[in-house]
């Protein structure tokens, strides 16, 4: 049966067969498709993301990972470290039960500030700790592009970046609403959207969730209210407007770390209950304009503006001795991002050659006002705890600072096919960056500009349809804030990181299933990198390199059987350190190896009964040092997921989710001190009714 509204559909015909009865017997017609809807399918072929332009991932020079919403579904996942577990070259989860922001390495490097963007836009961190974040059930796939990425996107680091699909109207009506219970956790949601009119010139779509729930631990909290109404217009072929709004509000708490060498339940609580606050509250407001001037020309135009507000309060710290004092902070954050990207493109052929032009200048607007406070808090016996309330916390004034940062982005990319076989990318960039620190305490300000011209050059070969040989080099750009009259940083401002890549790959994607198999080898290096010497100085510590190797393979084998397995390998180095103590060591928090894997498979009910879906998976993440002198050492650990679904009725559905499933005991890291557990075993059921 082939489904409407196919992305891709292969017509063979074979000629007309004459017998000797004169009856003409037509041959069988083969029809070969792919449903790229990802809330259909595990594996899809088209990525905007790897080029900014609509592109086969299989052409596309670099190593592109798609989690799409049937996937994220499947294994009932509950924010973007969950979303990103089982994709090669990611390491999530890197604070174990510290929730407050989503913590990943890609290729070995920390892009939780800068690494994530959505729909194309960048949501990054601009200061210190208000930060947007996005919310998984309203989000229809999710993007990882591997490597340097500033020829496309601008200010980022060389491990790649995370771009997260907001869930947009759909061509023909669907619906569905769900409630999820757990231990301490109840939610429910709604997602509704079609075409308006007959025409289909309007369309709409409507997503939200209501969340009361905690992290697993003694006084955590995780409630969650997300509202998303979406609406197209498309007066024309070739012309449309989708305006996306959201508003988000989290009631979280703060990082969740105890003393390192001490064996502590994981549950236990060392804060105060009533200076315990990790809240933010967004709204986003959006567009995304295309229309198509002429045959060939199309303008695209991408925008949002943000609101976030953070209001955070905890302590930390405690140690075996009750008489010492522990540590009071607190963040009260304001911050409003505007962000805009206007794109050019042409495509035109000449012959054997196909050509593909894109040109663009986008503009990011921030300004972030944060007023921090750091101080004490009576000590407590972490055995036997006693909390004495607000009036035992101590704060004073750290950092009271508005950070304003304009950056600006003209790139071009070029992108050319010969024969149908020889694909060669060149892309360039230049940034400029204007960034101003007030600080209100003395007066004082910081006022710092970087510029830089990134480069890309990539080569994709097909051997055959279905084979394809890639190679590349790029380039990253990732300048720094740093609060550096507060006495933050050792050397005084903070010079921008440069990286470059060198990248060899093959993509496979099989005929006789829907697949894709990715091989590739890397060779990274960042210079300028900061470093903590304490939990509040940092330093430069000249240059990071990671050279690895990656593979990852997502499989639908059948319409009942899907798979995905990824291994990667960092070979990560200190290859220049300001005081040479470090040089050869690995540096901080980052593994060696990782590996994932799952499974599902429906049982069909044959009518007898609803059909029934068994899934699990399994996540290594391999020992770590806790710091860049190599003296901490943290070792790796195995955990495994497991999920089940079964078809009620045609409409009804009732899952089952256990994450942890043998509620795996491990430490995530130990950073200055510092242990932070991993998430222990949780139990989800959900009812879910689509119509």
């Amino acid at each position: 049966m082939v489904k409407a509204g196919m992305a891709l559909l292969a017509l063979s015909v074979s000629p007309l067969v004459a017998h000797a009865d004169d009856t003409t017997v037509l041959e069988q017609i083969t029809i070969q498709g792919n449903d790229d809807n990802p809330a259909k399918t595990v594996v899809v072929r088209k990525t905007t993301t790897g080029s900014k332009t609509s592109a086969d991932i299989a052409d596309v020079p670099a190593s592109v990972s798609v989690v799409t919403e049937k996937e994220m579904q499947e294994r009932g996942v509950q924010n973007l470290q969950d979303v990103l577990a089982y994709t090669s070259s990611v390491s999530t989860d890197e604070f174990g039960s510290d929730d407050r922001y989503d913590y990943y390495r890609i290729r070995g490097f920390d892009q939780t500030a800068l690494g994530t963007y959505r729909d194309g836009l960048s949501a990054r961190i601009p200061a210190w700790f208000t930060a947007s974040r996005v919310e998984p059930y309203g989000l229809e796939r999710v993007d990882i592009l591997k490597g340097s990425t500033s020829t496309l996107f601008g200010l980022n680091g060389p491990g790649g970046l995370v771009n997260a699909i907001t869930k947009r109207p759909p061509d023909e009506f669907q619906a569905e609403a769900y409630t999820t219970f757990g231990k301490n956790h109840a939610e429910a949601g709604v997602d509704v959207g079609g075409p308006i009119d007959d025409e289909g010139v309007w369309k709409y779509r409507f997503t939200a969730l209501a969340q009361d729930g905690d992290q697993g631990t003694d006084y955590s909290n995780d409630d969650r209210l997300y509202i998303a109404p979406a609406l197209t217009i498309s007066p024309e072929e070739g012309t449309s407007l989708t305006i996306l709004t959201d508003y988000s509000k989290r009631n979280g708490t703060g990082a969740r770390g105890y003393p390192m060498g001490v064996d502590i339940d994981t549950t236990s609580f060392l804060g105060e209950p009533d200076y315990n606050k990790f809240n933010t509250e967004q709204a986003d407001i959006g567009y995304q304009f295309t229309h198509e001037i002429t045959d060939g020309l199309t303008f695209r135009q991408n925008a949002r503006f943000t609101h976030v507000g953070l209001n955070y309060e905890e302590v930390y710290g405690g140690t075996t001795n009750p008489s010492d004092d522990r540590t009071s902070f607190a963040v009260y954050g304001q911050s409003n991002r505007f962000a805009i990207d206007n794109q050019l493109e042409y495509d035109a052929s000449w012959n054997a050659v196909d050509s593909k032009t894109l040109a663009g200048i986008d503009f990011t607007y921030d300004r972030t006002h944060e007023n921090i406070f750091y101080g004490t808090a009576d000590g407590i016996d972490i055995f036997n705890p006693v909390y004495c309330g607000r009036s035992c916390v101590h704060p004073a004034p750290y950092v009271n600072w508005i950070v304003d940062q304009k950056a600006v982005g003209i790139y071009g990319q070029e992108e050319l096919t010969f024969d149908d076989r020889w694909i060669l990318t060149l892309g360039g960039r230049y940034d400029h960056i204007d960034t101003k620190a007030d600080y209100l305490l003395d007066g004082t300000s910081d006022h710092d500009t970087a510029s830089a011209f990134t480069k890309r050059v990539g080569l994709t070969y097909k051997v055959t349809d279905g084979l394809s040989l890639y190679a590349n080099y790029s380039e990253s750009f990732q300048p720094l804030v740093s609060a550096t009259a507060n006495g933050y940083a050792v050397d005084g401002s903070l010079k921008p990181q440069e990286g470059r890549q060198y990248e060899a790959g093959v993509k496979y994607r099989p005929d006789s299933f829907d697949g894709l198999f990715t091989l590739a080898y890397f060779d990274l290096t960042q210079t300028n990198v900061p470093s903590y010497v304490s939990p509040s100085v940092q330093r430069q510590i000249g240059k990071v390199g990671v050279r690895g190797v990656e593979f990852e393979g997502k499989a639908a084998l059948t319409d009942r059987m899907n798979l995905s397995v990824a291994y990667s390998y960092w070979d990560a180095e200190i290859l220049e350190d300001g005081t040479g103590g470090n040089v050869g060591n690995r540096p901080s928090r980052v593994p060696k190896n990782i590996a994932s894997a799952w499974f599902d498979y429906t049982i069909p009910g044959e009518n007898r009964r609803g059909d029934l879906t068994l899934g699990g998976g399994v996540r290594y993440i391999g020992s770590t040092y806790g710091d860049d002198a190599n003296t901490v050492k943290v070792d790796g650990h195995v955990v495994f997921d497991m999920w089940a679904d079964y078809k009620v009725t045609e409409n009804v559905s009732l899952k089952v989710s256990v994450t942890n499933l043998f509620d795996e005991k491990y430490a995530s890291t130990c950073y200055y001190g510092t242990c932070y557990y991993g998430d222990r075993r949780e139990i989800y059921g959900s009812l879910k009714y689509t119509w």
